[in-house]
């Protein structure tokens, strides 16, 4: 074999492991891109959260009081129902109550229809409330929060649905409210809303 043959030998050898290299690099890097996507896709898409369920900030249309000495209330309002859902897929819910009380004594109710919250995106109800103290016992604590100027009331609910993501990949959530708002009877607006 000649010089020449040999040398051309050579760099075709070395032209065929160069090659090879760049497959075995390739594949590699196509491995590596393949396990991040998929620990992306498990870690972020597949994470299934719990939507927000809230009431937020409202006016009061009518607001009735009692005095002291014959404490009572009647309040009507617009309530403006949040639906906060934060996956990457629809929260389709069922139709559900929130309950409004004073003193752990239920004074009303909303309604919530069912419906779908879609990915990533905030649904909005409003829900025409009416609240009566006509339930409450005369042991209650009515009178005293009267005079003060203010009424504390709660409101209590649970949506159940299912989120769905890519068309497929399903999982039943439950959503919790549990709101505090605190009513100036002088002004007849909301004093504080705090929500868990």
């Amino acid at each position: 074999m000649s010089k020449d043959n040999e040398s051309l030998h050579y760099m075709d050898e070395e032209a065929k492991r160069k090659k090879r290299m760049k497959w075995t690099i390739g594949i590699i890097a196509f491995v590596i891109f393949q396990v991040v996507q998929a620990l992306f896709f498990v870690l972020v898409i597949m994470k299934f959260k719990s939507p927000k369920f809230r009431i937020g900030e409202y006016d009061v249309q009518t607001l009735n009081v009692g005095t002291q000495a014959s404490p009572s209330f009647d309040m009507s309002f617009i309530a403006p129902i949040r639906v906060k859902n934060t996956n990457w897929g629809p929260f389709k819910y069922d139709a559900s109550t929130v309950s409004f009380t004073y003193g752990g004594v239920q004074v009303g109710q909303a309604i919530i229809p069912k419906s779908k919250a879609n990915f990533k995106s905030t649904k909005k109800i409003d829900v025409s409330v009416t609240l009566s103290s006509a339930n409450l016992p005369s042991t209650s604590n009515l009178g005293n929060e009267l005079s003060s100027g203010i009424i504390t009331l709660n409101s209590q609910g649970e949506l159940k649905g299912k989120v769905t993501v890519m068309f497929m990949f399903k999982k039943t959530k439950t959503s919790q409210m549990n709101c505090t708002m605190a009513i100036d009877t002088s002004t007849k607006a909301v004093q504080s809303l705090t929500c868990k």
